[in-house]
C-alpha cells in the first residue's frame, strides 16, 4: 500500500510510481519513488510509412494545378492518443485503487494532460484524490521526479536516515 501514487505521460510513454516509505527508516533515506510499470504509445512512435498504407506527399496535383487536401490523418493520429490515454487512465486507477492510495499525481505534457483529463474518471468513493500537474517528467529518474514533486509541494520529501 501507498498513500500516492504517481502517473508521468508523454505522448509516447507513460509510467506508474508508488512512494513507498523506507523498510529500515534508522538507516534507509525515504520515502522513495519506486517504479512499477510502464506503457507504451507504439503508433506515437511509428513514421507514417508504418502508420498508413500510403505516404503522405502533401499534395495533389492535377491538370489544373497544385490543389491541397486532407486525408484526415490527424483525427486518427488524434483517435490514436485517445485511446493510449484511455490505456493509461485504466492502469492509473487500477494502481491507485490496489494501493489505497489517498492521492493519484498525473502529471504530463500540457497536449497529454488534457487527453488525460478526459479519459480519467474518479470514481465516486474512490477514496483518493486526483492531482495534475502540466509537465513533461517521462525522462527523469524517479530521484528527479520525486525531488521535482516535492519541490512543487505535491509529494512529501525525501528525509535522511533518524539514527
Amino acid at each position: 500500500m501507498s498513500d500516492f501514487c504517481v502517473v508521468v505521460a508523454d505522448g509516447a510513454k507513460a509510467r506508474f510510481f508508488t512512494l513507498e516509505a523506507a523498510d529500515v527508516p534508522e538507516m534507509q533515506s525515504g520515502p522513495t519513488l519506486v517504479e512499477r510499470d510502464s506503457l507504451t504509445h507504439a503508433e506515437a512512435t511509428m513514421a507514417g510509412r508504418d502508420k498508413y498504407s500510403e505516404v503522405k506527399s502533401g499534395r495533389n496535383v492535377g491538370a489544373s494545378g497544385a490543389h491541397g487536401y486532407d486525408d484526415h490523418r490527424n483525427n486518427h493520429d488524434d483517435e490514436f492518443d485517445r485511446r493510449f490515454a484511455q490505456k493509461v487512465a485504466g492502469e492509473a486507477l487500477k494502481m491507485a485503487s490496489a494501493n489505497r492510495a489517498r492521492q493519484l499525481i498525473v502529471a504530463a505534457e500540457k497536449q497529454m494532460l488534457g487527453v488525460l483529463r478526459q479519459a480519467i474518471s474518479v470514481p465516486a468513493g474512490a477514496g483518493f484524490e486526483l492531482r495534475e500537474l502540466a509537465k513533461d517528467l517521462t525522462k527523469f529518474s524517479p530521484n528527479e521526479i520525486h525531488s521535482y514533486l516535492a519541490g512543487e509541494n505535491i509529494l512529501p520529501a525525501q528525509r535522511p536516515p533518524r539514527g
